[in-house]
């Protein structure tokens, strides 16, 4: 099963994904994390997700870029801890593509391996597409990758569901 789980910042999207997971397997539970430690906000934010998580049972797979080259063994639930971080870390950082076209099919084709791999995989993503701001024209080719990535995960997923508010809205498929 393929679940992509959508939401702005702070809207509970990664603990209604860890619960996600927890309602669907008592198996072994990986948490790939893509967010890099760059500054100190990330540092917290990494390390808020990690006590968030303490005691859940998931075993933790720093994967900043190149997810289908990842060496994962099989687990019953995998949980990506999000496709906006690992897409801006391929078109970005100096170990990723920068090519918007590559980075994406690198990270589709990443997900797929893991649907392969495991009997849950949960994908969370950031909902960045509302806010009617005008971007840098490198921000923007950033904006429309992630929104062709969300779009091909959520044809393909049993189900889709936007976090607003801590609340979780199912658009596809059933919880």
């Amino acid at each position: 099963m393929l679940i992509l789980v959508i939401g702005g910042s702070g809207s509970g999207k990664s603990e209604y994904a860890e619960r996600r997971c927890a309602d669907l397997s008592s198996g072994k539970k990986l948490y790939i994390a893509a967010m890099e430690p760059h500054d100190e906000e990330s540092v917290m934010r990494i390390a808020r997700h990690r006590r968030m998580r303490d005691g859940r049972g998931f075993d933790t797979l720093e994967c900043y870029t190149h997810l289908e080259q990842a060496a994962i063994a099989s687990y019953d639930t995998i949980l990506l801890e999000c496709l906006s971080n690992l897409l801006a870390n391929e078109m970005f950082s100096p170990d990723g593509r920068q090519d918007a076209d590559q980075a994406a099919a690198a990270i589709l084709n990443g997900v797929k391996r893991l649907t392969e791999w495991a009997v849950h995989v949960i994908v969370v993503t950031n909902q960045v597409f509302s806010d009617g701001v005008m971007y840098t024209p490198e921000t923007e080719l950033y904006r429309q990758c992630l929104a062709r990535i969300n779009r091909e995960i959520a044809a393909a997923a049993d189900e889709v569901a936007e976090v607003v508010h801590g609340i979780p809205v199912i658009i596809k498929g059933s919880s």
